[in-house]
């Protein structure tokens, strides 16, 4: 059953998403609610799966990271046996950062962060290209990677 959410919890999930580490005595302050009651809301987001877990956000230039990339990926067929293979493979590469399985011309969308060029190239070829079940990629460079800031409430109260 959906949870249905009122403009309190996304407020809340706004501050958590911004910022996961913040208190609930600062959420609660935020939102203007008895700190209690904010707990409240946030255990009942979370039993309720709205809240799925709580990350930390890694800047990969510290990490090394030169380059990010999108790699468009067509496979042969879109069968089960070879979607499931492709989707394993890439979430075990450790330059995958997040993976999207589409719908349109092409089946998945794979955020790559790479060191340079080279090891880009280098990561389309061994890790995408030489893949039986992959027919075509495309890479698009990123030149900047922006997250929203608020949770999208698509017209909710």
């Amino acid at each position: 059953m959906k949870k249905s959410l009122d403009r309190i919890d996304y407020e809340i999930l706004t501050l958590l998403r911004n910022n996961a580490r913040i208190s609930n005595k600062e959420i609660a302050r935020k939102v203007g609610l008895a700190p209690s009651t904010c707990l409240v809301r946030i255990r009942v987001l979370q039993s309720s799966g709205v809240i799925s877990g709580f990350h930390a956000e890694i800047d990969p230039v510290n990490l090394g990271v030169g380059i990010q990339a999108m790699i468009a990926v067509r496979l042969l067929r879109h069968f089960k046996p070879d979607v499931d293979s492709f989707r394993s493979h890439a979430l075990n590469l450790p330059e995958v950062v997040q993976l999207y399985h589409v719908a349109g011309p092409i089946d998945f969308l794979v955020h790559v962060w790479a060191r340079n060029s080279d090891h880009l190239r280098d990561l389309a070829m061994t890790a995408f290209t030489s893949r039986k079940e992959v027919s075509h990629i495309e890479t698009e460079l990123i030149f900047e990677h922006i997250r929203s800031a608020e949770v999208p409430s698509f017209g909710e109260s």
